[in-house]
């Protein structure tokens, strides 16, 4: 979550259906308005969706804290660790999620992106009902939007040092198997160095200003959660190709 300078205008979101893909489970969000939302600028539309853990200790009050016009931050959606699934704010509009950061050379992320927040406090995995309702919610996105799999990032990939989430417990390799998010290329370096690391983090998408070795704790933390150390071939093969 992010505080940001507010907009004009509180309009309650409309209810869409989701195909389903299981037919036990409705994927019909629950409606739940906040009123931390305005128009996105300059005419722009959703390119990104950004993962985030709410680092609360339920979803209800994640919900509050959303929805509290003086907290002054929301997301489209929030998803239980049940697998619940509420819409705050209507996908045209601008949630208040991201903050300040840059992915892939562009800011205002908030214009850019759909916002979603997930009951996690970072400290325990993402239980299956939530991943999969996850999983779901991604997949209409990306086919209301268009919205690539390199356009699925982490809160920490476009705001390095100030965010960790959706941290190292979240399960990027399953999303990326589903194309879902962006898979590592493999590629190896022959000489380990910072300014190829940095040229090749800035062709993934890591473009937001930070020092080295902050940079490397960002990538890390999104492809190599488990790692330690000086920079190393393996921090390159991890970074999906440009």
């Amino acid at each position: 979550m992010a505080t940001v300078t507010p907009a004009v205008g509180i309009r309650a979101p409309s209810a869409w259906p989701l195909a389903i893909a299981d037919p036990v489970e409705s994927l019909t969000p629950i409606q739940h308005p906040s009123p931390n939302f305005g128009p996105r600028r300059d005419g722009l539309t959703p390119s990104l969706v950004v993962i985030h853990y709410t680092a609360m200790t339920s979803a209800t009050a994640a919900l509050d804290r959303l929805c509290d016009p003086v907290a002054e931050v929301s997301a489209h959606y929030l998803i239980s660790r049940t697998g619940t699934l509420w819409q705050l704010v209507d996908e045209d509009m601008r949630a208040w999620h991201a903050g300040v950061g840059e992915w892939a050379g562009e800011g205002d992320i908030n214009s850019r992106s759909i916002g979603i927040e997930l009951d996690n406090t970072g400290a325990h995995p993402f239980p299956e009902p939530q991943m999969r309702q996850l999983e779901r919610v991604l997949t209409q996105i990306q086919t209301r939007w268009a919205i690539p799999a390199r356009g699925i990032i982490g809160h920490s990939d476009m705001a390095p040092g100030r965010k960790f989430d959706p941290g190292p417990k979240f399960d990027w390799p399953r999303l990326a198997r589903q194309n879902l998010a962006m898979a590592s290329s493999g590629q190896t370096a022959q000489d380990a160095n910072w300014p190829s690391f940095r040229a090749a983090a800035h062709l993934a998408g890591f473009t937001a200003p930070c020092d080295n070795q902050t940079l490397l704790r960002a990538v890390r933390l999104r492809h190599r959660p488990h790692a330690t150390g000086p920079l190393t071939a393996a921090d390159f093969a991890a970074l999906p190709s440009g």
